[in-house]
């Protein structure tokens, strides 16, 4: 009896040292992951402070990093600039209504019936007050100087169509190497995956010549019809997708008389969702930050040219001009990042490749 008592307090105190352990572990844990999530999201909150700034902040060496204007007080029907006064009882912010060599007159807004109050003091030394004034009309200006409505169609139309075709195709060529036995099969899929390492600038002149031959040069053709012929990442990540499915299923649909291309339809499809959409953000996100081909093939059509080189014309044009170009820059990342958080879940279980077990 005697040694049962004395355990009780040793395991309790043991207990609570595991879960005390545990807490910290978590606690440490979380914040090392706060502290990298706040180091990867700087850049995108300094580009939102910048793009809502006004156009004066920035020639303003004492000016805030988030967007401002410099206070003001209105004093007998005039604006007066505020500043951040030292005095007796801490530092206020003062209207600096006349302007001496060692002294200056003040007037306070909170109590301006007390008329002026002198300040000794060089008033340049004094540092500006500021209050949060966001600029949110930077985008309507932008969304106008930039002409973003005809670049947003242009972009979505090349972009959508060239999904389209990539999963078509990606789609035809997966499943014939996952699911027919083709004489030499493997050879091929490696010459196919070999095509990856191929860089695109060994290809770019003999392709340019061939699109410039056919009249293609001045079109989206170019940006389109190529991806309707499949890629070798899209068509590796759906391969090894559809092997993960059960054969079972196949041989079922079609002793129920289901020919192969009704299997791809009614069976391998519906189960794909994941790998498919995987696919298509990807060729999606691709062809929304694609610079390269566009300004090639586009350069002399500015109708016909996309988000990304549109907005690398207006840097080039606006480069003194910092909010303007920020602004631009999340209008053109809204509705990748929207669609992604919209799509996240499906996404990443089709880049991961989770099948239906057998």
């Amino acid at each position: 009896m005697t040694t049962t008592t004395n355990l009780l307090p040793f395991s309790a105190s043991s207990k609570y040292a595991a879960q005390l352990r545990r807490l910290i572990a978590t606690g440490t844990v979380t914040l090392l992951a706060i502290m990298l999530l706040s180091v990867y999201l700087m850049p995108m909150a300094y580009m939102v402070a910048t793009s809502l700034k006004d156009k004066a902040q920035f020639t303003e060496t004492s000016g805030p990093l988030w967007p401002a204007r410099e206070a003001t007080f209105t004093y007998q029907g005039r604006e007066y600039p505020l500043y951040k006064v030292p005095t007796e009882d801490g530092v206020k912010e003062w209207a600096l209504v006349e302007k001496g060599r060692e002294q200056s007159s003040f007037i306070d807004p909170a109590n301006p019936e007390a008329g002026l109050i002198e300040w000794q003091g060089r008033w340049r030394t004094l540092e500006r007050a500021w209050v949060f004034s966001p600029r949110w009309e930077n985008f309507s200006t932008a969304y106008r100087l930039l002409d973003f409505g005809r670049l947003l169609r242009n972009t979505l139309a090349i972009a959508l169509t060239g999904t389209i075709g990539t999963v078509l195709s990606c789609t035809l060529v997966a499943y014939g190497f996952a699911r027919f036995r083709i004489p030499g099969k493997n050879i091929i899929f490696l010459i196919l995956l070999a095509t990856i390492i191929l860089p695109p600038q060994v290809t770019l002149v003999p392709t340019y010549a061939v699109f410039a031959r056919i009249g293609w040069v001045g079109t989206w053709l170019p940006l389109i019809v190529p991806h309707f012929f499949a890629n070798a990442y899209n068509v590796f990540l759906l391969r090894q997708y559809f092997l993960t499915l059960p054969r079972e299923l196949d041989e079922a649909a079609m002793m129920d008389g289901a020919s192969p291309f009704r299997v791809l339809i009614s069976v391998i499809l519906p189960q794909a969702i994941p790998a498919l959409t995987a696919v298509s953000l990807f060729h999606f996100f691709w062809a929304w930050n694609d610079f390269f081909g566009p300004l090639i093939y586009l350069a002399a059509e500015p109708e016909l040219q996309p988000i990304s080189v549109g907005i690398q014309v207006f840097n080039f044009i606006y480069g003194r001009e910092p909010h303007m170009i920020q602004a631009t820059a999340i209008m053109a990342l809204a509705l990748p990042v929207v669609l992604f958080f919209l799509s996240q879940r499906v996404f990443m279980q089709g880049v991961v490749i989770t099948g239906v077990e057998k």
